[in-house]
């Protein structure tokens, strides 16, 4: 991509990729799986050409951010990586202004939950896409939830092995041949280990986060999320977001989006929609000279 610029910091003990678009107000952009800085490219050009910076990290264990051993997944709690994002404010965000704008999608969007939740002063406001915030149950673990709900050959499940079905696919219209080709050279490089061990600390999250019980998350929330997205018809998730439990946990939710036809993996799927849908939002939050457009 032209104009992207790309950097490595050293934070957290880790070498973080982190890209780079733009100038003015900084918006965050969290990427889930199996992506990378890569999945946020649309609303890169978009935002940078409307008077922000748009940095995206490649997170602990994605693409080119190395330094943490894939044969651990203990080292990729949400605490690890909130610590991770934490770190990356503070090294580019101005010293006057240490909040930023949040945009996250899949495991990005559970990273920024966990980041409005840990530490919200220093999130100005998020726009989360397709998964809910999740309150902690403190008599049973995620994994033995998701084993009882879905049994043990849902996709979460299997991911705590370490073998997985090879089905061929046909390429949805909204993924190119060249975009499989950039994720396909990370992951060749890097394997996949590390990304599934988000998953496969899953109980450890719930072991380290007593604390949080009952905690909710109280920076200004917009959440967006596809009407045939699996996780939107998750037993229980539609009576979650729209009869009462969503705004009792993140009371400062603004709107729900729920755009029709559209599955997971929505900032791709209509990039452009998802965009208006975020500036909308974010241009009551920041002084950049295109928010009011």
């Amino acid at each position: 991509m032209e104009g992207v610029e790309h950097k490595t910091l050293s934070l957290n003990g880790i070498s973080m990729h982190v890209a780079e678009m733009g100038h003015g107000p900084i918006i965050l952009f969290l990427h889930g799986f199996p992506e990378c800085w890569y999945s946020w490219r649309h609303q890169m050009t978009f935002f940078a050409s409307h008077g922000y910076r748009a940095v995206a990290p490649d997170l602990r264990g994605y693409a080119d951010t190395t330094g943490v051993p894939a044969s651990d997944p203990a080292k990729f709690t949400t605490l690890h990586v909130v610590g991770d994002i934490v770190a990356l404010i503070d090294a580019v965000a101005p010293a006057n202004d240490q909040k930023v704008l949040v945009v996250g999608h899949d495991w990005g969007a559970m990273v920024a939950w966990a980041l409005c939740l840990y530490r919200s002063d220093k999130v100005k406001a998020l726009v989360n896409m397709s998964v809910v915030f999740t309150r902690r149950n403190p008599s049973t673990k995620p994994l033995e939830m998701l084993r009882a709900v879905y049994g043990d050959d849902y996709y979460i499940c299997r991911f705590q092995g370490k073998t997985f079905p090879d089905t061929p696919i046909s390429l949805p219209p909204w993924l190119s041949e060249e975009d499989v080709d950039y994720y396909t050279t990370k992951y060749n490089l890097t394997g996949f280990t590390a990304a599934l061990n988000y998953y496969r600390a899953l109980d450890i999250n719930w072991e380290l986060t007593a604390a949080w019980t009952g905690a909710q998350v109280k920076v200004p929330v917009k959440f967006i999320v596809g009407d045939v997205d699996l996780t939107y018809n998750a037993p229980g998730t539609k009576d979650y977001i729209h009869k009462g439990g969503f705004k009792r946990d993140v009371p400062l939710l603004k709107e729900v989006v729920v755009m029709e036809g559209v599955g997971h993996f929505i900032h791709e799927e209509k990039p452009d929609d998802v965009n208006v849908h975020i500036h909308s939002f974010f241009k009551q939050f920041s002084s950049s000279p295109c928010s009011a457009l």
